[in-house]
């Protein structure tokens, strides 16, 4: 039985979050300042705050294994550091291939300096805006594992969502652990909106 609570937090997230997604399409030209109180409505009466996402690789072991995983994924109308933080594991667009998306660990935001084991390369500090995402499984070799120190800092503009249940199996499956800000900020939405039932169908493993 989900407390009442609870429904408050999800209902104040829901809200937040048809807001910021209506501004972004004010902001853009979508729809005229006239539109922006029925489609704040709109999108708070119609969507979900996640959806799910199947990830396979290694990159991401022992989070995700490498016979792939079921993600349940918070959507995030506009990542920014009062959203997203380090520690969390995300779901961006891939660098190289804007068709497809990558699961990473957010490593580092704005205003960090970014320090190589290389004493050849210049340490440098993250601009605005920019971020840097690594693979979970440190076995890999920097190429294999296809993050930041092969394709560089990121956009965090190209953060569509924050993974926060992961299905491995039908009996393993558990809670993806993010930064503890993100994971207080998310049980609301993962109590109201998980059904492992219905990850367990999609499940393609």
């Amino acid at each position: 039985m989900v407390s009442v609570s609870t429904w408050f937090r999800y209902i104040a997230h829901k809200l937040e979050y048809s807001v910021s997604l209506s501004w972004k399409s004010y902001k853009r030209g979508q729809i005229t300042d006239r539109e922006v109180g029925d489609t704040v409505w709109k999108n708070f009466f119609q969507g979900k705050l996640t959806y799910l996402h199947w990830n396979k690789g290694e990159e991401m072991a022992p989070t995700i294994t490498g016979q792939g995983g079921t993600l349940l994924v918070r959507k995030l109308p506009a990542a920014d550091p009062t959203r997203v933080f380090v520690g969390d594991v995300v779901v961006l667009k891939n660098p190289e291939n804007s068709d497809s998306h990558l699961v990473r660990r957010l490593a580092a935001i704005e205003g960090y300096e970014m320090v190589s084991a290389d004493e050849k390369d210049e340490p440098f500090v993250l601009e605005k805006d920019q971020c840097w995402v690594l693979a979970d499984n440190e076995n890999l070799k920097p190429k294999e594992a296809n993050d930041s120190r092969t394709f560089g800092p990121v956009s965090m503009a190209d953060i569509v969502g924050r993974a926060i249940y992961c299905l491995r199996t039908a009996v393993d499956h558990g809670p993806v652990q993010n930064s503890h800000f993100s994971m207080r900020k998310d049980s609301p939405v993962l109590e109201i909106e998980l059904d492992v039932d219905e990850m367990a169908k999609r499940h393609k493993a």
